[in-house]
Parts: C-alpha cells; sequence; structure tokens
C-alpha cells in the first residue's frame, strides 16, 4: 500500500480484502441459491415454416436458458380457443385463432433464474414492427411481421406459465 494510506483505511481493507477475494473466485453464496423459473415458450406458424427454430434454439440457449422439454404439435379451432381465451372478447380473436391452426406451433418449457421475465426480454415487443426499431435484437425482429405474426409466444406471468405448460405438457 501507499505510504500515505491511513492507518484507518488500511484496517478496513485488510479486514474486507480477503472475503472480496473470497467472492470474487468462489461466487457469492446467495447468488448460487437462486431459484429456477420455467415458462412456456411457443415458436409460432409463421417461425417454424419461415425456418426460424434453429435460429431460435439458438438464442434461447445463448441467453442462458435450458430447453426442458418440446413438442411440436398443430392446434385446431378448439384448443387454440382455449389457449387464447383470455382473448376471446377482444376484435383480433379470430384472426389469431385462424393464423394459429395454420400449421404447427413448437410448445418448449425454458427454465432459468427470472425465466418469464428474461423470455420476455429475448422476444421483445408484442408488435414486430415496433420490434425491428426498439429491440433489435429480439426474437420478434428477426422473424416477426406484425402484432400477430410475431413468430413466439411467452408467458406473462407465472400463473400464465404454470397453465401454458400445463396446457401442452400436462403435469
Amino acid at each position: 500500500m501507499a505510504g500515505g494510506t491511513s492507518p484507518a483505511a488500511r484496517a478496513l481493507v485488510n479486514r474486507w480484502l480477503p472475503q472480496l477475494l473470497l467472492i470474487f473466485i468462489f461466487g457469492c453464496c446467495s447468488c448460487c441459491a437462486v431459484e429456477t423459473e420455467r415458462t412456456l415458450a411457443m415458436i409460432k406458424p409463421d417461425g417454424l415454416s419461415g425456418n426460424y427454430t434453429e435460429k431460435i434454439k439458438v438464442a434461447i440457449l445463448d441467453y442462458g436458458f435450458h430447453i426442458v422439454k418440446e413438442t411440436e404439435v398443430q392446434l385446431d379451432d378448439e384448443r387454440a380457443s382455449l389457449f387464447y381465451a383470455e382473448h376471446s372478447g377482444r376484435s383480433f380473436f379470430g384472426s389469431l385463432i385462424k393464423y394459429i391452426t395454420s400449421g404447427p406451433v413448437l410448445a418448449m418449457v425454458l427454465e432459468r433464474p427470472d425465466a418469464i421475465a428474461q423470455w420476455r426480454a429475448l422476444i421483445g415487443p408484442t408488435d414486430a414492427r415496433k420490434a425491428k426499431t426498439s429491440h433489435p435484437n429480439s426474437i420478434r425482429a428477426m422473424c416477426g411481421l406484425d402484432s400477430e405474426k410475431n413468430c413466439v409466444h411467452g408467458s406473462d406471468s407465472p400463473e400464465s406459465a404454470a397453465r401454458e405448460i400445463s396446457f401442452f405438457f400436462g403435469d
């Protein structure tokens, strides 16, 4: 240490430096105890037909997610209406059902700490046109077209994630 350092400053450094070095080398104990969370990710028909599946999966893995389960399914009108029941009273509901049943979807269970918020951050805004300017590195900017054909779906809450995972994968 420099000769001009006060005894109080030296005592402070001597007291905290070993603990800070241990945290730096081995990580913070509370960091290791972070619980993982699961969310549903769905690649919609335009993502599958546009051959974006592998690119999206690479982005998912690069962002620190683990893909726990996946299944490719073709939704019919009844199942699609059930999945999107919360939107049933909205003007776009009919076109949403037509779109989501236009081809297969790939449903995945993603896992990591803070998975719901992190997946929503990775996919970007609902309207892919806005995503292209405000979140150009997002999945929706990469492959979405508009607010309906936006390539991917993500659960918006722990309750939605549990319901949507159960919808595709059971308990």
